[in-house]
């Protein structure tokens, strides 16, 4: 055996030891970088803790949200104060009713309201944004159009005027705050499709005789979700500031119900009477829940950023 022999045969005994280098994807670097950033982390654990308060809450209570403790009635400003001793953890309503139940309940729906109408938004926005942008030209324009002439109409007049005509419940809540927010979204998947549509893998899958709806649900839209999630990560608390501002007016959530822009609303109205914590508490829950929601959606953006990849 020649000496060049052997040490080839030692290299490759050297190599075969040595352990086999895992690649990196996108995702997991996406997720290492999200996970080292504290406010995002601590922001998704708050989050968390709000979302277990309101699918939890209410088997802590005592009281359930439209039970009145007639007791307090009258006497609320005395007697209605936050106390573990009566079981009203935060107070009573103007009329006697258990804050903590009610906040159970307005966490409830202001968080589907916020999640509901930002999936209705995604889905709408993502399909009309990705079908404009890889089907261009006429198309395209026409569809942008559309957008354009529909932007130009202030989107609370349209949802207010949605809530007199066909009434007001949650569900048409539901459908009038998605199918008013889609349009920003589309512009952004629309964009983004026109940078994709031209490369090499959507080429080639269109040279070997693939469909457009194939390669647009299969190719382009699975090549859009970081930007998606970043969007509908902040589009959330949007949804629940455009529901408590509804709720706010009086046109939103109806009593029973109640929602964060409810109680807000209520307890604004009857802070002159000592009863501040009515205000107090559901106004906590907006804020933190929105400063949460809007970390996060700035980490996963920091994270999901192609330029720091």
């Amino acid at each position: 055996m020649f000496p060049g022999e052997k040490k080839v045969e030692a290299m490759a005994e050297h190599l075969s030891t040595l352990d086999e280098v895992k690649g990196r994807s996108l995702w997991g670097d996406a997720r290492r970088r999200f996970m080292l950033n504290r406010a995002a982390i601590t922001s998704l654990a708050i989050l968390v803790i709000i979302v277990l308060f309101s699918l939890l809450g209410a088997h802590f209570s005592d009281w359930s949200n439209e039970e009145i403790d007639w007791a307090i009635l009258g006497m609320v400003a005395e007697k209605g104060q936050p106390s573990l001793e009566s079981g009203h953890f935060f107070g009573a309503d103007e009329m006697g009713r258990d804050l903590y139940a009610r906040v159970v309940q307005g966490t409830q729906i202001s968080l589907m309201v916020g999640v509901v109408g930002a999936m209705i938004a995604v889905i709408v926005g993502t399909l009309y944004g990705a079908i404009s942008g890889y089907v261009g030209g006429r198309t395209d324009q026409v569809m942008m159009r559309i957008v354009d002439i529909l932007m130009s109409i202030p989107y609370m007049f349209v949802l207010i005027l949605l809530l007199v005509v066909f009434g007001r419940s949650i569900i048409m809540l539901f459908i009038g705050i998605g199918l008013i927010s889609w349009l920003d979204m589309s512009r952004i998947v629309r964009g983004q499709t026109l940078a994709l549509k031209n490369k090499e893998f959507v080429e080639a899958a269109r040279s070997i005789g693939v469909p457009g709806s194939r390669i647009i649900l299969r190719h382009i839209i699975p090549n859009l979700l970081g930007v998606v999630v970043v969007y509908a990560t902040l589009l959330v608390p949007n949804m629940i500031l455009t529901e408590s501002f509804i709720s706010f007016l009086g046109l939103g959530v109806q009593e029973p119900n109640t929602s964060w822009g409810a109680l807000i609303s209520e307890g604004a109205g009857t802070i002159q009477y000592g009863v501040e914590w009515q205000l107090l508490f559901p106004l906590a829950f907006f804020v933190v829940s929105l400063f949460c929601f809007y970390f996060i959606g700035d980490g996963l953006r920091d994270a999901l950023d192609p330029k720091d990849r």
